[in-house]
């Protein structure tokens, strides 16, 4: 019962801001060709997720294959996935020894201190000119985009360990490897999960604006062409999809970390 007044309350300013919509546009109080109607948007993103299309030919009625959502999404997540795991993949490894070892944290922060504040969006000439167009250079955004958050959280996560774990794993003879897998990284996982959770919603975003100078398919790529042909309806449906798996997507990591994290959530309480 709880969950569910929960997500009432959740649903409470989206019907609201969709009535607002509604009425400004029933109202004519703003051009349709710049707003359209909710029921138009509706009706495009249906459209834009049928698989199969009906169109007349001569005196009949005939279907053809369309499908461009599924397709596009598909594309998208391909892009988000690859692009993910070889950012975080990259960052796991160099996050810990930064954060266990201060050597190795002297060597490279100052690299990544110059190179995390350019944000992915400023590499796009780069990779297009390093890699040409396709799924390369969007791939390389994404896996720019998610590696610094996953790296410096953590960075943070193993060099905030608490002392007292340190200090019982050492009276009870813990040394080197046993101490860092047995108590250094199961107290950092919470700061991890965290990073993977930014680090998989900055690889979304990315993606999006990749897909719109580098791709030739995609949500990204769906959006701007609407964009040049005024299809404002497709644009708006574009984005609510966007918002839609973007939604799906951190349910889904919450999930997880909290399924993940029940040990840790236990010794809190």
């Amino acid at each position: 019962m709880k969950r569910w007044r929960e997500l009432g309350a959740g649903l409470i300013v989206p019907v609201l801001v969709v009535l607002a919509w509604h009425l400004a546009t029933a109202g004519g109080w703003v051009d349709p060709h710049k707003l359209p109607s909710p029921e138009a948007v509706v009706k495009r993103w249906v459209e834009y997720l049928l698989p199969l299309q009906p169109y007349e030919s001569g005196s009949k009625l005939t279907w053809a294959f369309s499908g461009e959502l599924i397709g596009d999404t598909i594309g998208s997540m391909y892009r988000v996935l690859a692009g993910f795991a070889i950012g975080a993949g990259l960052a796991l490894p160099l996050g810990l020894g930064m954060g266990a070892s201060p050597r190795v944290y002297a060597l490279f922060n100052s690299l990544v201190q110059i190179l995390r504040p350019i944000p992915p969006i400023a590499f796009i000439p780069l990779s297009m000119l390093w890699f040409g167009l396709g799924n390369a250079p969007a791939i390389f955004l994404i896996a720019l985009g998610a590696f610094f958050p996953v790296l410096v959280n953590t960075i943070a996560g193993v060099r905030q360990v608490d002392g007292i774990y340190l200090r019982a794993a050492r009276n009870l003879g813990a040394r080197g490897s046993t101490m860092f897998l047995r108590v250094i990284l199961p107290a950092a996982v919470p700061y991890i999960l965290s990073g993977v959770r930014i680090g998989i919603g900055t690889a979304f975003i990315v993606v999006i604006v990749a897909e719109m100078v580098a791709v030739n398919n995609g949500l990204g790529f769906r959006i701007s062409e609407a964009r040049e042909y005024f299809w404002s309806d497709k644009v708006i449906a574009g984005m609510i999809t966007i918002g839609v798996i973007g939604l799906a997507i951190d349910a889904g990591m919450n999930r997880l970390n909290n399924h993940l994290l029940r040990w840790h959530r236990g010794l809190e309480h």
